[in-house]
Formats: structure tokens, C-alpha cells, sequence
């Protein structure tokens, strides 16, 4: 009886020993105090609606206004962070907090990525008048000193989260589009595209294929160093009036109530939100460090 060979085709969920062993190799390479750091905070606002024991927008029955941590004189196991000057709980404020931050950073991010990527692969491969105007609105953008710009516009269309997001992601689209341009302008040139060109590909179809796929380590890296930016931003407008607003707890919002109280003692009212910032925004910026060295050959090499 005859056997009919096997199509490699549908081997669907074989894995390479290479694809593997290149994954392996990886994961051990990690920067683990920033995947650390980075899914705890994930984990935290995934849950938040589990782990934080009281709602961060209403006071804590029974115990008065700026109450301390728990290991200090006056303060109580049942806030083990202390309360602010509404009596609301610190540690559930900080919690929730972790998700609107990782909401802004992640979702800003994305709209300045893409909106970026986009129209720098139009100005690099179309080119023309095309390549000319998006240069120069880049130029103008790039000029604008971003956390100005973003004051300006959160005025004119009002503070809420998702307004934050789409101003963040307006704001900061320039950097993706000048660096993804000068990364099409040198794929343009190269044989594969000319020999689909040739072929009589289309130009969707060209950057589809050809294009993208070859920009998105690129992408990848600037939007993990991106997503620090952006919650250091939203952070800033939050502290400013302009971002978050309340009672929704952000961590830049909990700093701007703590003004007040900044030389008077109640110093765990600023110390925790922004140590929570501090630490947010060093892991993804070290984490990007570490993905522009791994996905770049010759910084790999070195």
C-alpha cells in the first residue's frame, strides 16, 4: 500500500527547534526587574476591581482625613497606606490609578504609532508632494513644545481619559513618522521591492508585503519607549487640571490634591503616586533600551 507523503504545509502547530531555542535564548536575556515591575502593574490594574479594598472615589467609613500609614503613630491596618484629605484610601486610589496609566500610555501610544507609521511610509515610499507636506507639518509639530500643545488642545476639547488619549496620541505621532520615512526611503531602493514593483505589484500591495513588515521592529522599539513618555505626560496634564479629571483616580491627579499638604507632614500624599510614576516609567524605559538592542542586528553584535 502506497504512503502518501506528508505536506509540510499542514504542519500548523509544529514549532522549529531554531524558533524555539531563539525564544528560549530570550526570555533568559530579559531585563527581568522591568518585566518585574511592568506585570505587577498589569496584573494590579487587570484587578483592580478584586485587590483594592475600597472604592477610590468615596471616603473610608469611619476613618478621618489624612490618617497615615499604617506603621506610623495615628495610622490603622485598615488603611495601610493612610487616606488624603477626602478620608479615601491611598492604597485604592494608587490601584486604580495603575489602570488609568497603563490605559493612557498603552492606548496613546497606539494612536501615535499608528497614526505615525502610516504617513511616514506614505511620505517615504509615494514621495512627491505627499512626502513635502507631511515633512512640513512634521517640522511645525516637532516645534511646538509637546506639553504646551497638549495643554492647548485639552482646553479646547475638554479633560476626560479618552480625550487624553487621542490629544497624547496627536501630540506625539512625529516621532514615528520622521524615523519610519527615513527607514522607507532606504527600503524603497533595495532589489525586493523594485523586483515586486517590476512584477507589477501594486503600491498597497508593496507596502503591505514589503514595507511594513520591515518597519515594525522599528515601530515595536519607539512605541515601548514611547509608552513612558506618554504616561509622564498624562501624569503632567493630570497635575496641571487639564488631564483626568476627578474623582477618577490618576496618579498625576493624587499629586496635584497633595499640593496643599507638601510642608505640612503629610508626605505619603505625594511620595506614593510618585514613586508608582517613577517606577512605571524607568521599566518601560529600560525595557525599550533592551528591545532596540535586540531587535537591531548591529547593536546586537557588538
Amino acid at each position: 500500500m502506497a504512503t502518501i507523503p506528508a505536506d509540510p504545509r499542514l504542519a500548523v502547530g509544529r514549532t522549529s527547534p531554531g524558533k524555539l531555542a531563539a525564544f528560549v535564548k530570550a526570555t533568559r536575556e530579559a531585563p527581568m526587574t522591568p518585566l518585574v515591575i511592568l506585570g505587577g502593574l498589569v496584573l494590579v490594574a487587570l484587578l483592580a476591581d478584586l485587590i483594592a479594598p475600597y472604592d477610590p472615589t468615596l471616603p473610608v467609613k469611619d476613618a478621618e482625613m489624612f490618617r497615615p500609614p499604617f506603621w506610623m503613630e495615628g495610622g490603622s491596618v485598615a488603611t495601610l497606606l493612610g487616606t488624603d484629605f477626602q478620608g479615601r484610601d491611598i492604597l485604592s486610589r494608587l490601584i486604580y490609578g495603575a489602570r488609568v496609566s497603563l490605559i493612557v500610555g498603552i492606548m496613546g501610544t497606539l494612536v501615535a504609532g499608528g497614526s505615525g507609521t502610516a504617513l511616514g511610509i506614505l511620505s517615504g515610499y509615494v514621495g512627491g508632494w505627499d512626502d513635502k507636506i507631511i515633512m512640513r507639518v512634521t517640522d511645525a509639530w516637532l516645534a511646538l513644545p509637546a506639553i504646551v500643545f497638549a495643554i492647548f488642545l485639552a482646553a479646547m476639547v475638554g479633560p476626560s481619559m479618552w480625550n487624553i488619549i487621542v490629544i497624547l496620541g496627536a501630540v506625539y505621532w512625529t516621532r514615528y513618522a520622521r524615523v519610519i520615512r527615513g527607514e522607507v526611503l532606504t527600503l524603497r531602493e533595495r532589489e525586493f521591492v523594485k523586483l515586486a514593483e517590476i512584477a507589477g505589484a501594486s503600491r498597497l500591495r508593496v507596502i503591505k508585503k514589503h514595507i511594513l513588515p520591515n518597519v515594525m521592529n522599528t515601530a515595536t522599539v519607539l512605541a515601548s519607549l514611547t509608552v513612558g513618555v506618554v504616561i509622564i505626560a498624562e501624569a503632567s496634564l493630570s497635575f496641571l487640571g487639564v488631564g483626568v479629571p476627578p474623582p477618577q483616580p490618576a496618579w498625576g491627579l493624587m499629586l496635584s490634591e497633595a499640593r496643599p499638604t507638601l510642608m505640612v507632614g503629610q508626605w505619603w500624599l505625594t511620595v506614593f503616586p510618585g514613586t508608582c510614576i517613577l517606577l512605571i516609567v524607568l521599566a518601560t524605559q529600560l525595557f525599550g533600551d533592551w528591545l532596540r538592542v535586540r531587535l537591531d542586528p548591529q547593536q546586537r553584535n557588538l
